[in-house]
This record gives structure tokens, C-alpha cells and sequence, in this order.
């Protein structure tokens, strides 16, 4: 029989942060617990994703503009440190889990002051800034890869590799086949550059799908997201192009966007592979140059090695070089079909249920509860792949 606790979430307000954060949440109240979430102004924008749940803004700084914008960044920690606080003794969660943003800092920090158990959960391949600031003290590391740069090895036995949890809408679609794809049918392609869009998807992806043969063009089916600076133009020139295509700034039906995606070009954010390899989409990659430790080259790495992925760097990322992956994949439907289920084998299904398995494992005695594949990984581990 469970016993209900309360467990305080801390993530910063990216969709990359948020929406794991929001998964383990709804898995946690499932089980019959309570849960609150600690963010900033902009996490709690996100529509439906923490609807219920109460919500705690604390300060946060960011840690940029020089020695001025450090202190004041040190400052604006400090205080949300000591609201943190002030919160946890009025609460005294049973744990916090910090997800990554500056907004999980000072929770995480207070949590520590409490003698509270804590835990990260890292989405990217690379560890983030945050998370390699409280690594060595929280109590348990969650990733989503098997090999996460910037992991020390001192930090390994307390590391777990569960995966990043995606919506319960898209581990639904593991259980239904590769949309069928016939030599003369309709060709669905998704492009999503994450939740704010890509500007250069819209400046490459019209210009390179008019280079396609004429044949295959006009079997083309376009959904494509935007940014709303872009989204007039855009649809402008796939109606010269004659290409079928429906726009838009945001995709809340995106789950059933990727039922039907024949291809995904996007962005190789956290959240867009953990969700193209639990549906088992394959996809072409335009790792984001400007990521912090260049992550999205890390994250894409896993789905690009096995054969789901083929992953073209932004500087080469032109109508030509598109023209010929678009040809090499949309003309061998077999070998398409073929990437689909080698994406769909580096999927983690169950990484919400086995996060959660931890998550409530944290406050109780060591061997009490067993945390299904939740287990202490290795460097080099390749476990995960199989």
C-alpha cells in the first residue's frame, strides 16, 4: 500500500524542463501523493501542464552580465533559498527534484539546508549548469542517456538511467504501427523546432522539399510549427510551391501529429528525441549550434548511431543537403520503415514509472523498494540501446 507524501518538483521555464517535470507529476498524484511545483514567471505559462497543482515562483538569477549580474544573481538565490525554505518547513516534503533552469537552484539549495532527500533528473546528454552545481550533494541523479558528458565518476554510484518522460499520449503511440507508407501515397512530414519554433527550418525546409522530384512533391502532407514572425512568409511559399502544408505558432495535438509523420525534421531538444524514439519516428536533425555545452549534437548522437536519425549540422543544413536526405528516405519506403523501428529501439517507455519508482524510494531505508530499470549505470554502458 503506498503512503501519500508530498514532493516538491523545482524545474526553470522551458518546455525541456517542464514537460518531464509535468509527467512525473501526473504519476506521482496516480499514486495517490500530493505534489507542488516550484518555477519562475515564465514555467507557468506553459498551458494544461500543471493544471491543479499548486505553484511556488521563488527568485532565481541567472548567472550572466559579469561580476554585476553575478551578484545580483547571488542575491536573487539567496532570497529564494530562504523562501524555500520557509516553504519546506511549513510542508516538510518527503523530497525535491530539481529538473534543471536556474529556478531549481534555490530549491534545491533550501532542500539541502532541511535535510531533505533530493534528486536531479537531467534530459540532455550533456550536464547542465545547474544540475553539475548540486550534483555531488543530491542524494540520486537521474539521466536519460547512458552516457551523459560532464558526469564525474564519483557521482556515478548514485546515478540512474531511467530516460525522459514524455506525455502518456505518446507512449501510446508505441503500441501502433509505422503509419503505412505506400510508393505512390500521401507523405507526411512533421517539422517542429521545439515549443518556440526554428527559424531556420522555415528558411531551408520549403526551399528544399521544391527541390524534390516533381512526382514526389505533390505526395507531399506538411505540418509545420513556426514562429509567429515567420509563419506568414512561410505559408506563403509553400502555396507558390504548390505543396500542401498547414502552419502553426504551437501544436498542442502534436502526439497526433507524430501517429501519422511519416519524417520529423526538428530540432534535437531533450523532450523532441525522447518522444520521436518512445513513438519510433524517424527523423532528420538540426542540432540548435547555440546550446549550451552544444547538448542537441550530444542528445541527437544516440538516435543518429543506431540508424533512426540522420542529423545534419546547422551550417550545413541547406535546400540542397535536405533535397538529398529527403530522396535517400521518402524514395526506399523499406529503409524508412527500417529507421522507424531502429528510433523506436532506443525509446525509454517507462521512464516516468521508473523515475517515480525513485523519487519514492528516496525517503525510505535502502533495499526496501526496488526501482525497476532504474539502475546504477557505468561508463560506457551500453545496456541502454539494447
Amino acid at each position: 500500500m503506498t503512503i501519500p507524501r508530498q514532493f516538491v518538483l523545482a524545474a526553470g521555464g522551458t518546455g525541456g524542463h517542464m514537460v518531464p517535470a509535468a509527467a512525473l507529476a501526473t504519476e506521482l498524484l496516480r499514486r495517490g501523493h500530493y505534489v507542488s511545483l516550484i518555477s519562475d514567471e515564465r514555467g507557468v505559462r506553459f498551458p494544461g501542464l500543471f493544471d491543479g497543482i499548486a505553484t511556488h515562483i521563488l527568485p532565481a538569477g541567472r548567472l550572466a552580465g559579469g561580476p554585476i549580474g553575478y551578484a545580483r544573481a547571488g542575491l536573487a538565490m539567496l532570497r529564494g533559498r530562504a523562501m524555500a525554505m520557509r516553504l519546506f518547513q511549513s510542508q516538510r516534503p518527503a523530497a525535491v527534484i530539481g529538473f534543471g533552469g536556474y529556478p531549481a537552484f534555490p530549491a534545491l539549495l533550501g532542500a539541502f539546508a532541511c535535510g531533505i532527500p533530493t534528486a536531479i533528473h537531467e534530459q540532455n546528454a550533456v550536464l547542465g549548469r545547474v544540475n553539475r552545481l548540486v550534483a555531488g550533494r543530491v542524494d540520486a541523479i537521474a539521466t536519460s542517456y547512458a552516457d551523459v558528458e560532464r558526469l564525474k565518476d564519483g557521482w556515478r554510484g548514485k546515478t540512474h538511467l531511467v530516460g525522459n518522460p514524455v506525455r502518456e499520449a505518446v507512449v501510446a503511440l508505441r503500441s501502433q504501427p509505422y503509419p503505412l507508407l505506400e510508393e505512390d501515397g500521401i507523405f507526411r512530414v512533421l517539422v517542429t523546432g521545439g515549443s518556440q519554433g526554428a527559424s531556420v527550418l522555415s528558411e531551408v525546409v520549403p526551399d528544399g522539399l521544391a527541390m524534390l522530384p516533381v512526382s514526389f512533391r505533390r505526395r507531399l502532407q506538411v505540418t509545420h510549427q513556426a514562429r509567429i514572425e515567420d509563419i506568414d512568409r512561410v505559408r506563403a511559399r509553400y502555396a507558390e510551391l504548390s505543396i500542401a502544408a498547414d502552419l502553426a505558432t504551437y501544436l498542442p495535438d502534436l502526439p497526433e501529429q507524430l501517429k501519422w509523420a511519416h519524417l520529423v525534421i526538428a530540432r534535437a531538444g531533450a523532450s523532441t528525441l525522447a518522444e520521436l524514439t518512445v513513438a519510433g519516428r524517424p527523423a532528420i536533425l538540426v542540432p540548435l549550434p547555440s546550446a549550451t555545452d552544444d547538448h542537441q549534437t550530444a542528445n541527437a548522437r544516440e538516435m543518429t548511431m543506431i540508424g533512426g536519425a540522420r542529423t545534419i549540422k546547422q551550417s550545413a543544413f541547406t535546400p540542397i543537403e535536405l533535397a538529398k536526405q529527403m530522396q535517400k528516405l521518402g524514395l526506399d519506403p523499406p529503409a524508412l520503415q527500417n529507421a522507424a523501428g531502429r528510433a523506436r529501439s532506443c525509446g525509454r517507455p517507462d521512464a516516468v514509472r521508473d523515475l517515480a519508482d525513485l523519487v519514492e524510494s528516496l525517503d525510505m531505508p535502502k533495499g526496501d523498494m526496488p526501482i525497476g530499470e532504474a539502475r546504477p549505470i557505468k561508463f560506457g554502458d551500453q545496456a541502454a540501446y539494447a
